[in-house]
């Protein structure tokens, strides 16, 4: 059986298959960034305008091979390097005489992503449209029109529509088929080009053809496109007054969304009897964010550290205290082998300073940083530039963190598999039965928490009370 697509809020997720911390260069990182970027821009340029210059056609002097190089050696000593030199000779040689044409873009592009192959699995380099997508993303909004699509039985269908947006207020509904975008078909449709269609300018209209249950024939919705937020955060109570958050990524916008609910739980749970932080299958995100989300639960003490190549380059965030989490506890953190970067800097943070239990199954084990930085074309290299140690100066790249409580999620029943029950999940999403999908201060219930064994152990262990944990590590 074909496993159900992930949906999609009209926005491209880079973060899949291939789990990363992002630090985006900005004032508050210091001159230690801008240099970083200015020494590899620069580097950068100079081989991009040697190859570019390379590439261009060469005239031959009659009665020349067109097959020998045109370029000239460098018999001064002194100039172009010699290993630059053959890596623009062979460009040259791809350009003038590879049976089919290839631009200078196609040979730099494919030149700069073998030298990023090279590195680690975590080093890539993004095209401008790839870069895009990536920003969107870590800036937790876009223009479109709101909803969450997947393809069912290879139709274009909506999950749900975002409540508040131009989708939710058009009228658009869970299990609505998409037939056409624009009076274009989406019959083989993927799910990246539909995305791709429906976002838009923000004020511009996008037409969507719509079959409906119900409906005797397609119907037309034109929508106007607005800011759409990405949230990242959700949230429940539980019976008992505990409370659950659920982070599923971490982007511009995730601690003050964290903020938020972390507030609203203070006014509802007198007395609090714990809370739940759901990191399970958190790919991870921006460090900045993962650093301000542990300090919401700690009111001193390190939080995390970063060793690079560069000894002098090396960078610790503390907390500075007043969170909005610090006086809800206890405090229980949920990972999973899917739990990576980001999230496991949050738990590691939580764990190494005694503030939380972490329960769950090992982490996947990514404590790489890697860095963005911009090209002149609106490209961008992602590139590994240090590792990441816990406050009691773990490091958890391939070795990820150990729960204090292990919680196995439980094998699929007799003749069910994993796909079956992810297609039984989308299905309770669309109908708004999810465990998240209702009103935060609708209490979980227990028929609620059937639906998630590893939670509803979770729940257990709070009611029960959770073991105490011991003095955290000196700060240095």
């Amino acid at each position: 059986m074909t496993p159900a697509p992930r949906p999609q809020s009209e926005t491209i997720t880079q973060q899949t298959d291939e789990t990363v911390v992002t630090t985006m260069f900005r004032r508050t990182q210091g001159t230690l960034g801008m240099f970083l970027v200015m020494g590899l821009a620069l580097f950068c340029a100079g081989a991009l305008l040697l190859s570019l210059l390379s590439v261009c056609p060469a005239q031959h002097p009659a009665g020349q091979d067109p097959r020998q190089s045109t370029a000239t050696p460098n018999t001064s000593g002194r100039g172009e390097d010699p290993l630059l030199q053959t890596f623009s000779q062979a460009l040259s040689l791809i350009e003038q005489h590879y049976v089919e044409r290839k631009t200078a873009k196609d040979l730099i592009y494919g030149a700069i992503q073998g030298a990023v192959g090279t590195l680690d699995p975590h080093s890539s380099f993004l095209n401008p449209e790839e870069f895009r997508e990536l920003q969107i993303e870590t800036k937790g909004k876009f223009s479109g029109i709101g909803i969450e699509i997947t393809l069912k039985d290879q139709v274009l269908t909506v999950v749900s529509p975002i409540e508040g947006t131009p989708a939710f207020r058009a009228g658009l509904r869970a299990g609505d088929q998409i037939l056409k975008i624009n009076g274009t078909s989406t019959k083989n449709i993927t799910l990246t080009e539909a995305v791709k269609k429906i976002r838009g300018p923000k004020g511009s209209k996008v037409t969507l053809t719509i079959n409906r249950q119900g409906f005797s024939a397609p119907q037309e919705f034109a929508i106007v496109r607005e800011i759409i937020p990405i949230r990242s955060v959700k949230a429940r109570l539980v019976e008992g007054n505990i409370g659950y958050i659920r982070l599923a990524n971490f982007q511009d916008q995730t601690d003050p969304d964290l903020r938020f609910y972390l507030r609203k739980f203070k006014q509802k749970l007198s007395p609090c009897k714990g809370l739940i932080l759901d990191l399970r299958n958190n790919p991870g995100g921006l460090l900045e964010q993962a650093v301000q989300v542990a300090d919401e639960f700690l009111n001193t003490g390190l939080i995390v550290y970063t060793r690079g190549r560069d000894p002098h380059r090396s960078m610790r965030w503390y907390a500075r205290g007043g969170g909005e989490g610090e006086d809800l506890a206890p405090l229980l953190v949920l990972i999973n082998e899917g739990s990576a970067s980001a999230s496991e800097i949050v738990a590691g943070a939580l764990k190494d300073q005694k503030r939380a239990l972490i329960a769950g199954s090992k982490s996947f084990g990514k404590g790489s940083v890697q860095t963005i930085i911009p090209l002149e074309d609106g490209s961008a290299m992602r590139l590994t530039t240090a590792l990441y140690y816990t406050p009691s100066g773990q490091t958890i790249h391939e070795k990820g963190i150990v729960p204090d409580i292990e919680l196995k999620e439980p094998e699929p029943p007799k003749g069910k598999t994993l796909e079956k029950i992810r297609e039984e999940a989308l299905e309770r999403h669309m109908k708004g039965e999810g465990i998240t999908d209702k009103p935060w201060d609708q209490p979980m219930t227990a028929a609620d928490l059937q639906q998630d064994p590893v939670l509803k152990k979770a729940v257990e262990l709070l009611r029960k009370g959770l073991p105490k944990r011991g003095a955290p590590p000196a700060s240095s």
